[in-house]
């Protein structure tokens, strides 16, 4: 690898940027894409840096005669989740072995415990303190779990007004109407709101912490892997 491909890596990764790495084997010849779109009409190559993106996994193709190798770069994968519960347990434990650098936010001490999360991040702060800390970008998923509008919906609102991968409140179809409706009036659009995936989690008929936890992490996944 060349110096100053790997400057450019390294640059990239500190602010959390995704770069493909593109090497031509029969010369050496290096190139890196942030996106399929800095590639013009090679409609392969173009396929390949935008599979490459979504699956975090490299691949060798041919394109005009000529091999390619195409290595992606991606941040490490983050899930920020509000509220110190049962199914918040669950779900950092599947959260780590998919990837996840997780953190739990929830300034109810008694509930927030490492003893009860140990291995992930801890923050007692209030959701707006602690996410503005934390930064949300598109390689974070968010979800609301506390069932307390006072440290959910704050959490919602910056999550929407940022570029999260996935967001995912719990709570019933009435519960999901009466927060739309806050939020609303806290001047999120309907557009925006649209994004939130509540009920949280596959609908799998999910029962039990465990279960539900699974159903987040599989809706997750697909929004990760299988973008709209």
């Amino acid at each position: 690898m060349k110096g100053a491909t790997l400057d450019a890596l390294l640059e990239a990764g500190a602010g959390r940027k995704s770069l493909v790495r593109l090497v031509w084997l029969d010369d050496g010849h290096e190139q890196l894409v942030a996106s399929s779109a800095e590639l013009g009409d090679d409609a392969s190559l173009s396929r390949a840096v935008d599979g490459a993106l979504a699956s975090d996994r490299g691949q060798l193709l041919e394109t005009g005669g000529r091999p390619v190798f195409v290595h992606p770069f991606t941040p490490a994968l983050r899930l920020v989740i509000i509220g110190a519960v049962h199914i918040a347990q669950r779900l950092s434990v599947l959260a780590r072995d998919l990837g996840y650098r997780v953190t739990i936010v929830d300034p109810r001490r008694g509930f927030l415990t490492a003893a009860r999360f140990p291995g992930v991040a801890l923050s007692h702060a209030w959701p707006l303190e602690a996410l503005d800390a934390h930064g949300l970008d598109e390689h974070c998923a968010l979800v609301a779990l506390s069932h307390d509008p006072k440290i959910d919906e704050p959490a919602l609102e910056v999550g929407l007004r940022s570029a999260c991968f996935y967001i995912g409140a719990l709570g019933s179809q009435r519960t999901q109407a009466k927060r739309r409706a806050r939020l609303l009036e806290a001047g999120i659009d309907e557009a925006a709101l649209e994004r939130i995936h509540g009920p949280v989690g596959l609908d799998i008929g999910a029962r039990g912490p465990a279960e539900i936890a699974l159903s987040i992490a599989a809706e997750m996944t697909g929004c990760l892997r299988k973008p709209t």
